[in-house]
């Protein structure tokens, strides 16, 4: 582990208040990682999650913006990197859901959805991938999927469209920066033990998957670490799936 005087790389991780971002954040920051640690609403979360990166010895920063909103994007982190230099890493983890069967789907769920969760990709990348290319040094752009976006989900059209959308655009992005060492791979969780499922009947969920468990955020954060290292330089293009086997 590095110490906080020291240079490291920096990596960005949206959606880090919480929840799997949180534990991307610091599982990153105990692998050597300095971190910007994006929030939309919840400053709160944000700034306990860079006090926890800090007590690990490791620089941290808060940074905020909605992703969904495209001016504020390229403001921001254009901002943000003239302060603190070009992201090493890219961890694209901040999304919502709005569930629903689909005849009963409103408007604005969908667009909601779809804006923020496939448009936040373009939003938060335009920005920030032509400064990495210039570094002409590797780099790691991972994103975060779902299970709903490799299998699709009932109760949610939306959300499966705009995560396999991602996969998609993750795929893409990997061949048109291959040869600049930048990988670009996809972290697909399935049930995870996050807030986002305490409405849910747990127990009827987990005699689907084969491990009979929900994951825990550390689980998912561990695979993204991974990818984000030096050994994993030889991956780009794939999906990971985190799912206790349920595909």
């Amino acid at each position: 582990m590095t110490t906080e005087n020291s240079s490291s790389p920096l990596v960005l991780v949206t959606g880090a208040s919480k929840g799997i971002g949180r534990a991307i954040a610091l599982d990153a920051a105990k692998a050597g990682y300095d971190i910007a640690i994006h929030y939309g609403r919840d400053q709160k979360g944000a700034q306990e999650t860079l006090k926890a990166v800090q007590d690990l010895g490791q620089k941290g920063h808060l940074i905020s913006f909605d992703i969904a909103d495209r001016e504020a994007c390229r403001l921001v982190l254009e901002a943000d990197i003239r302060e603190h230099g070009v992201y090493y890493g890219i961890v694209l983890n901040a999304g919502i859901a709005r569930d629903n069967a689909f005849p009963a789907l409103e408007d604005e769920d969908w667009d909601q959805v779809i804006h923020t969760n496939l448009d936040g990709f373009y939003n938060i990348l335009k920005p920030l991938v032509m400064p990495l290319v210039r570094t002409r040094k590797p780099g790691r752009i991972i994103t975060l999927s779902s299970l709903s976006g490799v299998a699709g989900n009932r109760g949610q059209v939306n959300y499966s469209a705009s995560k396999a959308g991602l996969i998609g655009a993750t795929k893409a992005l990997a061949l048109e920066l291959a040869k600049r060492q930048i990988t670009v791979n996809c972290v697909a969780p399935g049930v995870i033990e996050t807030q986002m499922i305490e409405d849910i009947s747990q127990e009827e969920i987990k005699k689907m998957v084969p491990l009979r468990r929900f994951g825990h955020p550390e689980e998912v954060a561990a695979t993204v670490t991974f990818l984000l290292s030096k050994g994993a330089g030889y991956i780009t293009r794939q999906v990971i799936s985190v799912n206790g086997g349920m595909i």
